[in-house]
């Protein structure tokens, strides 16, 4: 069972933002990602490819900076394929919980192969039943449909724009709603960027991102849309030193 909402309309607050950068070092980043709150689903939260060994106290205003804004958090947990144990992916969203007081979480690395469904399956009961309430699964490609059953949100795309514009869409997905879907697109033009509604609607997605960002973290760079239409008013995160 999803707490995904039924239909097939578009999605009003439709980004679902990797924010893959420390605030210390791009506060404007955070700061303009608050400012659109009105357009943004949820923010990837990720501290260290993870929560770390230990809570960050940028992080914790950086956390707190967005939940006021009314942004929800997905904690970045990395699942390896499968390959991680379900006590190592639990034991992560533990931490975010303890720390951080996330909403959801983004299971990365995910598998889309039929024989890892129960894995995944009771990540998702795991994740839920310690009030991380949004499962999002990012295969970054279409797995076997039965992930889709179970995940709130499963990324289907994961790419450069050039790919994402040749992206095949399986017919399975007709038997979901687009908001059961998200595409995240790196290496996009200004209109790629500008155009990534439109273009993910069409794939079947109903939450999408675009970044110009390339190489190793191409979500390090922040979505123009964002930067364009920030708030000047909105809240500084700040360097120094917060309470844990």
């Amino acid at each position: 069972m999803t707490t995904g909402e039924p239909g097939d309309g578009p999605v009003e607050r439709c980004l679902l933002v990797p924010l893959y950068v420390h605030p210390g070092a791009d506060p404007a980043a955070w700061e303009a990602t608050a400012a659109n709150a009105a357009s943004v689903a949820w923010v990837v939260f990720n501290p260290a490819s993870g929560p770390g060994g230990a809570p960050q106290p940028e992080f914790i205003e950086a956390a707190a900076l967005l939940s006021t804004a009314g942004v929800p958090l997905l904690g970045y947990v990395d699942t390896d394929y499968g390959r991680r144990s379900h006590h190592e992916v639990v034991a992560d969203i533990e931490r975010y919980q303890d720390w951080y007081r996330i909403g959801g979480v983004f299971l990365d690395q995910a598998a889309a192969a039929t024989e890892l469904l129960a894995h995944y399956r009771r990540l998702a009961v795991a994740a839920r039943s310690l009030e991380a309430w949004q499962v999002v699964l990012n295969p970054g490609t279409h797995p076997d449909p039965g992930y889709a059953e179970f995940a709130d949100v499963v990324v289907t795309f994961e790419g450069d724009a050039a790919c994402h514009r040749r992206l095949l869409v399986p017919e399975w997905t007709m038997d979901f709603p687009e908001r059961r879907f998200a595409h995240l697109v790196h290496g996009a033009t200004p209109e790629d960027c500008a155009g990534i509604r439109e273009s993910a609607r069409r794939h079947r997605a109903g939450y999408c991102y675009a970044t110009p960002g390339s190489g190793d973290n191409p979500w390090s760079v922040v979505m123009p849309e964002l930067l364009l239409t920030a708030a000047p008013a909105a809240p500084a995160v700040r360097s120094g030193q917060g309470t844990a």
